[in-house]
Parts: C-alpha cells; sequence; structure tokens
C-alpha cells in the first residue's frame, strides 16, 4: 500500500469567516467581535467553529474569561492581515480606475485665475480624462472657503489666508501692478510706490476679495489714505475703466493685457512690492477624490505657465 505524495486540498473559506475571525483575534472577544459586526455571540461562535472545522485545527484558547490565540491562530493572523490588506489595495486600485474613466469634479476658482490660467488646465484635463465633467464656481475668497466647508466643491484654486480649517498648497506668486492712464501720470516710469499711488482715484476690487484686502491692509501699515473712484467684482472691468482714464487700476499680474494699452502704463508697485500668492485648497481631513487629485496636479504643473509670452509670475517655490 502506497502514500499519496499529493498535497492536502485547501479548504474553501470565505472572507466572513476570516473577517469574524480578525475581529475576534484582534479584540480578543467574542462578544465585541460579534457587536462590531452586528450579530449574535453564537453566531460569530459558530462561525469561528466552522472555520477551525474546515482547517482541522484550533484557533484559539478559550476560557470562561479569556480568549487567546493558538500558535496557528497567531500563524493565520499574521497571513490574513496580509491578505485583507492586499485585498483591500486591490479593490482600491480598481476603484480609483473607474473614478478616473468617468466621474464629476467641482472646483471653485478666483475670477483672476479662472479668466486667466485656468483654460488652459481644463484643457489639458479633458484631454486626458474626457469622460470626466468638470463644474467651475468663480468665488471670492469668503464665498469659497464657505463652499469648501460644506462639500459643494472638492477643492478651490484662490488667494491664500489664515483660515484655520483649510490646507493652503502654494501654487504661484505675482506681483501686483497698477494701470494708471497716462492722463493722470504723463511720466509714468515702470514703478510706483504706494505713497504715490495714493494720490490718485484707484479703481479696486470690491471689498470682498482677498487681493481687496491686502491692498487695504498695506495702505493701512503704510498709514496711508486710498482714494477708492470706482470697485467692480471683475478685473476685465478695472481695466476697460483704466483705459477710459477714470483712474488707476490695481491688479495681480495674471491678469494684466497681454500688450500694453497705448493710453496706458503698466507699473509694478513698490515701497512695499505687495505680492500674493495663489494657492489649491482644501478642508482639513478631507481627502481628494482620485479624479480630483488628478485635476488638482494638472493645477501645479500648469499654473505657473505664462499664457501669453510675457510672464510676470512665476511657480511658487517652497
Amino acid at each position: 500500500m502506497s502514500l499519496s505524495t499529493e498535497p492536502r486540498a485547501l479548504p474553501n473559506v470565505n472572507l466572513k469567516l476570516l473577517q469574524a475571525f480578525l475581529l475576534v483575534a484582534e479584540h480578543g472577544s467574542f462578544r465585541q467581535a460579534a457587536d462590531l459586526t452586528h450579530k449574535s455571540q453564537s453566531a460569530v461562535t459558530s462561525q469561528i467553529k466552522l472555520l477551525e472545522a474546515q482547517l482541522g485545527l484550533s484557533l484559539f484558547h478559550r476560557t470562561t474569561r479569556h480568549v487567546s490565540l493558538t500558535r496557528e491562530g497567531e500563524q493565520l493572523l499574521d497571513s490574513a492581515r496580509r491578505a485583507i490588506h492586499e485585498i483591500e489595495l486591490g479593490l482600491r486600485k480598481i476603484q480609483e480606475s473607474a473614478d478616473l474613466q468617468s466621474g464629476r469634479i467641482f472646483l471653485a476658482c478666483s475670477t483672476t485665475v479662472a479668466a486667466t490660467r485656468l483654460a488652459k488646465i481644463l484643457s489639458a484635463f479633458d484631454h486626458d480624462y474626457p469622460a470626466i465633467e468638470v463644474f467651475v464656481r468663480e468665488l471670492t475668497s469668503g464665498d469659497m472657503h464657505e463652499s469648501i466647508r460644506k462639500g459643494e466643491v472638492d477643492f478651490g484654486i484662490g488667494p491664500m489666508s489664515d483660515a484655520q480649517d483649510f490646507n493652503f498648497e502654494p501654487v504661484l506668486t505675482e506681483d501686483l501692478y497698477a494701470l494708471v492712464p497716462k492722463k493722470l501720470l504723463p511720466d509714468a516710469g515702470e514703478t510706483i510706490t504706494m505713497e504715490e499711488l495714493a494720490k490718485l482715484p484707484l479703481l479696486l476690487l470690491n471689498q470682498a476679495t482677498a487681493l481687496r484686502m491686502l491692498i487695504d491692509e498695506t495702505a493701512k501699515a503704510s498709514n496711508l489714505t486710498l482714494t477708492t473712484r470706482y470697485e467692480f467684482n471683475q478685473a476685465q472691468t478695472l481695466i476697460s475703466m483704466a483705459s477710459a482714464g477714470l483712474g488707476a487700476a490695481v491688479l495681480p499680474s495674471v491678469v494684466l493685457p497681454d500688450y500694453p494699452l497705448p493710453d496706458t502704463s503698466q507699473m509694478l508697485i513698490v515701497q512695499p512690492r505687495m505680492t500674493r500668492q495663489v494657492a489649491i485648497i482644501t478642508l482639513k481631513g478631507r481627502a481628494l477624490s482620485p479624479a480630483a487629485a488628478k485635476l488638482a496636479q494638472l493645477v501645479r504643473l500648469l499654473i505657473g505657465l505664462p499664457h501669453s509670452t510675457r510672464n510676470r509670475t512665476q511657480p511658487y517655490m517652497s
């Protein structure tokens, strides 16, 4: 009579039995495992007995007060943890792949960035992920923060601030310029001080914008009083008004005209020099979806590229 050398067939163990085993092993209690799975303790006990019967060995030492793993149970615990981790990793990769094949992204963006840099970013994203829909909301900083906090958008692209609920990842640093009608300053040079600017009628964005707050705070710190002739919601409106000679528009470099307008001078604001940082804004503790993360990565790569041959902005270097 010869002995068979073929290995014994492996038992058909399902994931539910392994899950019950992991919970009992990690908590050292059938009762806690039952509570966590919303089952009766007897149901969990039956699952463990079935698993032990399939394996042909005991996995736990049981007493009336204590549950501990046998040597075989410790081996299975180590293997089961690795197996569950691999399964979860595989499922996550599958889900991420599915999310990149279709889905929706909701993005909030400041008007100045939307008007000048967003088209290049969205065009590149649409080329790589044509099935994903992107919905954009142009918002001021306050409204953007509230929209992110409520989960109405995945993330925002806007000015840095000290709001504590958010993560700000700087992606662009830019100077502030004055677009000054030549009739107000015929001998304009390439720069203008804040003191000189305060003597001119100004065209500014409204007080709800982070840019306006930066301008007002800088003037206050310099003990200067600004004369605001008009304020508007859109940077393009300021440019139009400055072209008509109605005042000096204060603007971030990103929105300045590609070519100098015939009746205006573009002047870097100095003494003090004003810069603003544009950031990717997310809520602390909230992770981006795979699709939103891909869009955020394109923002990092492309927002610093000039939209014309004239480049006054540089990518932020940490």
